[in-house]
């Protein structure tokens, strides 16, 4: 379909406006962390930084943000290793192994991940109760875990089904197992696969807040997004720290995707365009 100059200018025009309204937020909150405080309780507001890191020096210093930030590498790191330790091989299993009903099978697990938090809160407090995970990382981590899992074999399952079968029958014929031929030869050729469950999984890990502030109600444990809510002053909220420890929350994934945005597009057009 041919689109007409003018089309063509709209669509440019609609596209920009559309990213420089998603990217204001995060810009709004980086200007408000470089200001002083008189500039934040400014009326009408300034729009220019003073470049004053007072701010991040308050957060990191008085916040326990470190902490906080500690707390989530755990958890997201914990929860993303577990989940694709799981979801490898039952994803390779779902695209591989003759069964009936997998397209079933698929859809059971995503239509899983789709329940609302609030359903499932109450069953997974009481077992988290009776196995002393409350106030703990594993605690949280088991629910994340199964929470993300559905996805990350999903999204696995089609990447594999689209591997070519000749490699893993040449792997066969040398000797290989199952468990060789995947960890040698399947594994190596999921890569972008593999990265897009990882990151999707982190960033779930990384951002989820109803169940971490329903599990570790201890301040010493709990991770970023619940740290950030309950960022709060004597008499006042502090908007300046509050934007800098927002920054800083949200620096790591963005430089994340950055980083592996090819991995990312490759992982998920091929399962959206082959699976």
């Amino acid at each position: 379909m041919t689109r007409t100059p003018a089309e063509r200018v709209l669509l440019g025009v609609g596209i920009v406006f559309a990213v420089l309204g998603s990217l204001f937020p995060f810009v709004w909150f980086v200007l408000t962390s470089l200001k002083s405080p008189l500039a934040v309780e400014a009326i009408p507001p300034t729009w220019w930084p003073d470049g004053n890191l007072g701010f991040y020096r308050s957060a990191l210093a008085e916040h326990q943000l470190l902490a906080y930030v500690g707390n989530s590498v755990i958890v997201a790191g914990s929860t993303t290793v577990l989940s694709l330790a799981l979801a490898i091989p039952a994803g390779y299993a779902l695209a591989r192994i003759p069964m009936a009903g997998k397209s079933w099978i698929l859809g059971g697990l995503l239509t899983i991940s789709m329940f609302p938090q609030i359903v499932i809160a109450g069953p997974i407090w009481q077992l988290l109760n009776r196995l002393g995970g409350l106030n703990t990382h594993w605690g949280l981590t088991l629910p994340y875990v199964a929470l993300t899992l559905p996805l990350a074999i999903w999204i696995l399952a089609t990447f594999f089904k689209d591997l070519p079968l000749e490699l893993e029958e040449a792997a066969r014929v040398d000797g290989c197992t199952v468990w060789q031929t995947l960890y040698r030869v399947m594994i190596p050729l999921a890569t972008p696969g593999i990265f897009t469950a990882a990151i999707l999984t982190f960033i779930y890990a990384w951002n989820e807040f109803f169940f971490a502030l329903l599990i570790l109600t201890d301040p010493a444990k709990q991770t970023l997004p619940v740290g950030l809510a309950l960022f709060q002053g004597e008499f006042t909220m502090p908007w300046g720290e509050l934007a800098a420890a927002s920054v800083l929350a949200t620096l790591p994934l963005i430089v994340l995707v950055l980083v592996f945005q090819r991995g990312i597009i490759s992982g998920l057009s091929a399962g959206a365009v082959k699976g």
